[in-house]
Formats: C-alpha cells, sequence, structure tokens
C-alpha cells in the first residue's frame, strides 16, 4: 500500500512540475494564480500521502498550514486585482 502511495504522491508532483512550467511562461497574472494554486492544492496532496505512508502524523499538520497560506494568497490575490487592498505609504499614520 505504501508503495502504492508514494507512485500517487510521485504522479502529484509531475502535475506540479507542469504547474511550475506554467507559471514561468505564462504572461497572464491570473494563470499565473491559477498555477499557484495548483502547486499549494498538490503540495497538501503530496504531504498527506506521505503522512500516510510513513504513518507520520506530524507531516498532515504541515499540510494543513500550507493550505491555509494558499487560501490567504489567493484572497490577498483578488483583493489586489480588485483594488480593495489600501496601499500604505510612508507618512500615511499621521
Amino acid at each position: 500500500m505504501a508503495s502504492f502511495l508514494f507512485a500517487a504522491a510521485g504522479f502529484v508532483l509531475t502535475s506540479i512540475a507542469v504547474g511550475l512550467f506554467r507559471i514561468f511562461y505564462s504572461g497572464e497574472a491570473a494563470d499565473c494564480m491559477m498555477a499557484a494554486q495548483l502547486i499549494g492544492t498538490g503540495g497538501v496532496a503530496v504531504l498527506l500521502l506521505l503522512s500516510v505512508a510513513t504513518a507520520t502524523p506530524s507531516i498532515a499538520d504541515v499540510a494543513l498550514m500550507l493550505a491555509l497560506l494558499a487560501a490567504f494568497a489567493s484572497v490577498g490575490f483578488v483583493g489586489g486585482a480588485r483594488g480593495d487592498v489600501p496601499k500604505v505609504t510612508k507618512g500615511d499614520d499621521e
């Protein structure tokens, strides 16, 4: 069973590599963000597969933190694209 989980993790890593290719050779900001979301989701999947394959539950905690960071990144991207995120410049606190 562990060998199947390692093979599945390798397949997911291959799809992450395709996402990296898309980030490096795309000109659109939305395409890059979607590829970054693919990398985040794939990273969570790989970590969870490895957690089950090696019977190490602490790896699952790292996967949950990565999922949380990926969600915040997408919210920040959408807020920045819409202009909802205020820009802080020097002297605004006065």
